[in-house]
């Protein structure tokens, strides 16, 4: 059993949101564009996200510590930074943990060819016909 990963786009969930609500394309893109700068602008600021069930993204300080640079193994001062953190909500955690289980992949089957039917005799360049 092979996991793959598969990459979801932006685009892919706009297509698929349209989809489900019979909405735009270009509706649901503004709306989902909009939604994405909100949670940046909110998360610049410092501020707290908190979206019940899904989880909670924060910014935290991340302090200044001295680190080593592995090629040339010299100390390096990193600076202090602000990162954001997530915390993975209830309903997401449980979603994740124990992914419904996938369908089986049902190869088709190769399409059964009829024998090859002998070639019809070409008449001969001697023939009188």
């Amino acid at each position: 059993m092979g996991n793959r990963v598969q990459t979801t786009t932006k685009k892919d969930l706009v297509n698929r949101i349209a989809d489900e609500t019979g909405q735009t394309k270009v509706v649901v893109k503004e709306i989902v564009q909009r939604f994405l700068d909100e949670v940046i602008d909110e998360l610049a600021s410092g501020n707290r996200l908190e979206f019940r069930e899904f989880g909670v993204f924060e910014v935290r300080e991340r302090a200044a510590r001295r680190a080593q640079n592995p090629r040339t193994l010299q100390k390096v001062e990193v600076p202090s930074k602000r990162v954001v953190k997530f915390k993975v909500g209830r309903l997401m955690r449980e979603k994740v943990e124990d992914p419904p289980e996938e369908e089986p992949v049902v190869k088709p089957e190769p399409e059964k060819l009829e024998p090859a039917k002998p070639p019809i005799p070409r008449p001969s360049s001697n023939s009188p016909f």
